[in-house]
């Protein structure tokens, strides 16, 4: 789990109870299937605080295990944008096919749009067959808003320039006009093969 594992950690420590802390921190690292099935157990038991569900669902995606799919998916739609990029992260590891799907709903919701920027990373590092059509979407609706949301228009933009798919050309050419995504935009065309 590495670096990620270790500032999640971190960054709990202070809101969790030090008894309960210690506990799933040494169950988390213990990584073995008992262990996991005792870190599944805390994303269903009620009552439980987010600090330890979101340790207990890092640990468990972090080891493949698809029982955290459905507390990962709440965690990248949550509103600290911390918690969204341990559980993009987290996601991206689990390898369910399942999470392309998520992450697309969550990027196109456009009560969510100010939420968006860790689906439409892990839209892009998963390279899913959802993955250009959602970030065309989103960067369209973007540009034609009254509110554009730069820092998930970069995203998108930085997205299809990463993806290489030569539908985007048509999007990436119409943020190349904004001038906040101009530079990205014609880099990100630069990058797609003609």
């Amino acid at each position: 789990m590495g670096d990620a594992f270790r500032s999640l950690i971190d960054r709990v420590r202070t809101e969790a109870d030090p008894v309960e802390y210690s506990r799933l921190v040494k169950l988390a690292r213990q990584r073995t299937p008992e262990a996991r099935d005792r870190l599944a157990t805390v994303l269903v038991e009620p009552q439980q605080p987010l600090w330890a569900r979101e340790v207990a669902a890092f640990a468990l995606g972090s080891a493949g295990d698809r029982r955290a799919f459905e507390t990962l998916v709440f965690l990248l739609n949550y509103r600290d944008p911390v918690c969204c990029a341990t559980a993009a992260q987290a996601l991206e590891l689990l390898r369910d096919p399942r999470t392309a799907r998520a992450a697309a709903a969550l990027a196109t919701n456009e009560l969510r749009t100010a939420y968006a920027l860790y689906p439409v990373r892990l839209l892009t590092a998963l390279r899913a067959p959802e993955s250009v059509p959602t970030l065309i979407k989103v960067l369209q609706r973007l540009l034609i808003g009254p509110v554009h949301y730069w820092p998930i228009a970069e995203a998108c933009v930085q997205g299809l320039g990463a993806l290489g798919d030569r539908r985007a050309i048509p999007v990436l050419d119409a943020a190349a006009e904004h001038h906040r995504l101009c530079p990205s935009a014609l880099a990100a065309r630069a990058r797609i093969p003609y």
